[in-house]
């Protein structure tokens, strides 16, 4: 079984961008969501992956991904996924023994920037970089099955 252990944070600062390895951008939808589980497809350069990951809110969950043709890709984003589809630069930023993904949105969610850390066990302990500020990890707004529901763009600040 596949196991993603992660915490969500919102940013304190800016600082992060002078840290950064490599951005990537992704386009993904969601095929399905449920309580159980959401199904999406992920675009990302040439390249494109089926992924299901189990409902569970908290630091971890399953999660199963499987790389698929990015012609069907497209053709499922379009015509089959639910909107607004999640648009996002993903930048990646090392620090002491863990690697960050900071997450840029776009489109209805831009204005949003959550920085995720995964981890190889439950329990594993990790440093705090000072450009890291609340948890959000047990907030269902910030995951992006919901930010496809919910846009950033719709939410009362």
């Amino acid at each position: 079984m596949a196991l993603e252990i992660e915490h969500k944070f919102l940013l304190a600062n800016e600082s992060w961008r002078n840290e950064i390895d490599h951005s990537v951008h992704y386009k993904q939808g969601y095929l399905s969501s449920s309580p159980l589980s959401s199904i999406r497809v992920r675009i990302s350069d040439s390249q494109a992956w089926l992924n299901i990951k189990s409902a569970t809110i908290g630091t971890y969950r399953q999660e199963f991904e499987y790389e698929i043709p990015l012609a069907d890709a497209n053709n499922i984003l379009d015509d089959l996924c639910h909107k607004p589809l999640i648009d996002k630069m993903r930048h990646f930023v090392h620090h002491e023994n863990h690697l960050w993904e900071i997450d840029e949105f776009m489109g209805d969610n831009a204005g949003l920037i959550v920085a995720e850390v995964e981890l190889s066990e439950i329990g594993e302990l990790f440093a705090m970089p000072d450009w890291v500020g609340a948890e959000v990890t047990q907030d269902l707004r910030y995951y992006n099955n919901n930010l496809s529901k919910n846009p950033y763009s719709n939410w009362n600040k």
